[in-house]
């Protein structure tokens, strides 16, 4: 049974529950804004019942927290919804997970070896349309994106058609052999959608809505493809950059997402993320030889993380694994985490200042791992692994 809860209910329950049951999550969200996050929201479930709780600020230069019941732009979180209509049409038979993309996207002279699962577990070899990073140190631009400073912030209002960002991609030299490596690839995502709606004859949108948001009663999530406004609550989210040698800081709260399409255009707020992850693992949304696949871990290059088909594989560092997609850019982020059997739920919202040199990378990436410590193995520090 869902239960509903006002924003101005669920700030008292969050507020009660930090002060009164887990002091030490509370504790962890304010180190977290210590290290530069502006706020931070943070939605636990496990054997000790909800926990919620927040910190920091919803805006900049005000002392207001970010709303529990906020909606955040969830960035690459949005590949295991995407990942999961997927495999919904490959449990219907109108797919397979090993037929050549070319064969349902004949338009744009794809490798034939590229499969559908090559795509969904980042082992294509496309080139990513938002740019490349080399083991060299060099970078390979592709659209302005969050990377690119006043370029993308003069841009954030502009259309991409879907089809646009795989033809940039395509006109790029792939990274490697389809299926010899592995690499995060937003193109292949984008790929993804348009599987989706080829195969379905449905935008990406009506997909998403039928099959998993009114089924699981996701009413905070949207697919908003170009929609550039997000609904009340929310914090605002923020872009800093450099312009004629003056560093200017923005709200980019308001934003066209088509510039990362379903590389991670989705909003969402925690509890519908932590409804979502916990039908996924619980085998609600899928057959559980496909949610086997799904979570079937490829080696990727992080410490201690695999990746399956739309989802990471974390190793908690105690003999425990996590399924989990976070994502972040332009300013949002959410974290989206269960373990296998779902007994163990944690979702949460952040909204920061980003900026072209991703100078809090690292920050998040620590504040992730410390809050999967706390929650998945009791405090106990793990390995250092990130995800999304």
């Amino acid at each position: 049974m869902s239960i509903n809860l006002s924003d101005r209910d669920e700030n008292a329950f969050g507020a009660a529950a930090a002060g009164q049951d887990r002091p030490e999550l509370q504790k962890a969200l304010e180190e977290i804004v210590g290290s530069g996050i502006t706020g931070v929201t943070l939605r636990v479930r496990d054997e000790r019942g909800e926990w919620a709780g927040s910190a920091g600020a919803s805006r900049l230069g005000e002392a207001a927290k970010p709303p529990l019941g906020g909606h955040v732009r969830i960035g690459s979180s949005t590949k295991t919804f995407v990942a999961t209509l997927v495999l919904q049409l490959v449990a219907e038979g109108r797919i397979g997970l090993d037929d050549p993309v070319a064969d349902h996207l004949p338009g744009f002279g794809l490798d034939r070896r590229i499969t559908v699962r090559m795509l969904l577990q980042h082992t294509s070899g496309i080139f990513n349309f938002t740019g490349e990073y080399y083991e060299d140190g060099t970078m390979v631009p592709g659209i302005p994106a969050t990377t690119a400073g006043k370029e993308w912030v003069d841009n954030r209002f502009r259309t991409y058609a879907p089809e646009e960002l795989v033809r940039l991609a395509l006109s790029r030299p792939a990274r490697f052999e389809p299926g010899t490596d592995w690499s995060y690839s937003n193109t292949n995502y984008v790929l993804a959608r348009l599987l989706i709606e080829q195969v379905t004859g449905r935008s990406i949108t009506e997909e998403a809505r039928r099959l998993i948001l009114e089924p699981l009663g996701l009413s905070g999530t949207v697919v908003p493809t170009t929609q550039t406004e997000i609904a009340e609550p929310h914090a605002h989210a923020y872009y800093r950059y450099e312009d004629g040698g003056e560093e200017r800081t923005v709200d980019v709260t308001e934003l066209n997402p088509s510039w990362i399409s379903s590389g991670g255009d989705m909003i969402s707020t925690s509890r519908d993320l932590g409804t979502f992850v916990s039908a996924l693992v619980g085998g609600r949304l899928l057959p559980a030889g496909l949610l086997a696949e799904m979570c079937a871990p490829r080696p990727t290059p992080i410490p201690g993380t695999g990746y399956g088909l739309g989802v990471f594989v974390q190793d908690t560092g105690d003999g425990g694994i996590v399924i989990n997609h976070n994502g972040g850019a332009a300013g949002h982020a959410a974290l989206m985490y269960a373990t296998p059997d779902g007994s163990r739920i944690m979702t949460g919202t952040l909204n920061y200042v980003d900026d072209a040199a991703l100078s809090l990378a690292v920050p998040f990436q620590q504040a992730t791992q410390r809050l999967v410590d706390e929650v998945f193995r009791g405090g106990e520090a793990g390995p250092a692994g990130s995800a999304g």
